[in-house]
């Protein structure tokens, strides 16, 4: 047993000086904007494709979540728990692809492979929509009700910090970021809405 305690120590040791980025988003008037997706671009170095998988899940005649960040890389699974029949489709320049009406779960997951939005919407349903957000990085994270969104086990180093949200016309400017092991940043982002 007091062998294994050093290897835990070794093993987990990059995680405990790993550092977190508590962002929050708000608009011009200063409310706070729900389901933006907050991400942290490395500087200088690039990332491996991502090797996960997601899941954007139907409920109620409704995407769920309605905004969903993923790796560049990551397949993404399209359950229907809805007990009437679906057709997801995009025509986003960063994934097209279409599946055909179904219940259930296709058996073939989406993958997606190039960095960008991704609308989603319905052929049956056209008040279902929801997006895909698509990122070169995998530290990201999606702001809550309250406009919070939380970056955990990003790595020492400068990163780009950018924000998406939806109907957004023009890109706010990313914000410079110098993390340090451990860090425990609080960032306050203003976008136009």
């Amino acid at each position: 047993m007091t062998r294994t305690l050093p290897l835990l120590l070794l093993l987990l040791g990059p995680l405990a000086r790993a550092a977190t980025v508590n962002v929050t988003v708000r608009d011009a008037r200063g409310g706070a904007v729900n389901d933006a997706v907050v991400y942290a671009v490395p500087e200088g170095r690039e990332l491996p494709l991502a090797k996960k998988s997601a899941i954007m899940d139907q409920k109620n005649r409704m995407f769920v979540p309605h905004v969903l960040p993923v790796q560049t890389g990551t397949s993404v699974r399209f359950p229907n728990s809805d007990d009437i029949r679906h057709q997801v489709y995009s025509f986003s320049s960063a994934k097209q692809f279409q599946i055909p009406l179904y219940k259930g779960t296709p058996a073939n997951p989406v993958v997606f492979d190039r960095a960008g939005v991704v609308s989603l919407g319905c052929s049956i349903h056209d008040r279902m929509t929801a997006y895909v957000v698509v990122v070169d990085t995998p530290y990201f994270a999606t702001t809550d009700r309250k406009g919070r969104g939380a970056i955990s086990s990003v790595g020492a180093g400068k990163y780009s910090l950018r924000v998406w949200y939806p109907d957004m016309t023009t890109e706010p400017a990313p914000v410079p970021l110098t993390l340090a092991a451990s860090d425990n940043q609080e960032l306050v982002v203003t976008v136009r809405k």
